[in-house]
């Protein structure tokens, strides 16, 4: 199943240092914008919840979570690519295919996920 989740990118890019600085420097303003949408009811009947607690983001699609740490060493400097590529590696994790495209974050779930 493919589900698209719409992302208003510019707000969340208004949070990104230097516009708004945060003690971390990997934009985690930024990535508290962008996880609002994701936390929702899939049309199966699952849930959806992505949160960000320190560094580590955990993704839930219904029994399953994912976890993943945004790391700058491996991913930076840019605070967007550090974000993305947690979030993906948290989906992986919980057994889907994330992508980000242009305004919108698409999440391909196993139906027996």
């Amino acid at each position: 199943m493919r589900v698209t989740i719409p992302v208003d990118e510019a707000l969340a890019e208004a949070h990104l240092p230097p516009a708004r600085a945060d003690g971390s420097g990997l934009g985690v303003n930024y990535a508290d914008q962008i996880l609002k949408p994701l936390k929702q009811t899939l049309p199966d009947g699952r849930k959806l919840t992505a949160k960000r607690r320190g560094l580590k983001i955990t993704i839930a699609i219904g029994d399953k979570t994912g976890e993943a740490i945004m790391r700058r060493l491996d991913d930076g400097p840019d605070e967007r690519a550090i974000f993305r590529r947690a979030l993906e590696r948290a989906a992986s994790n919980a057994g889907a295919v994330l992508t980000f495209e242009a305004g919108v974050i698409s999440l391909e779930v196993p139906s027996g996920c």
